[in-house]
């Protein structure tokens, strides 16, 4: 393998997922797949790099979405103070 820039294999590091809880993983891996996948295809500079950091934004959104409904969805299984038991 090629010596990659110390700013891509930096970056690299931001898409793994394996802690993530299995639901999380999901939507996370397909990020991780492209960004291996642009690696894999271009050369290192200023344009992979921020391409990278496009990416991994976008990623990180797209998990804090999943994150915010796993909590919606808990929230809406719990019963109410209200409702009696």
């Amino acid at each position: 393998m090629t010596t990659r820039h110390p700013a891509t294999t930096h970056l690299l590091r931001y898409f793994e997922y394996s802690h993530l809880p299995e639901r999380l993983q999901g939507f996370s891996a397909p990020f991780s797949e492209l960004a291996h996948e642009i690696v894999d295809h271009l050369p290192d500079g200023p344009e992979l790099t921020a391409g990278l950091r496009k990416l991994l934004e976008a990623k990180d959104c797209i998990v804090r979405a999943a994150v915010d409904q796993m909590r919606d969805e808990a929230a809406a299984s719990e019963p109410d103070e209200g409702e009696q038991r």
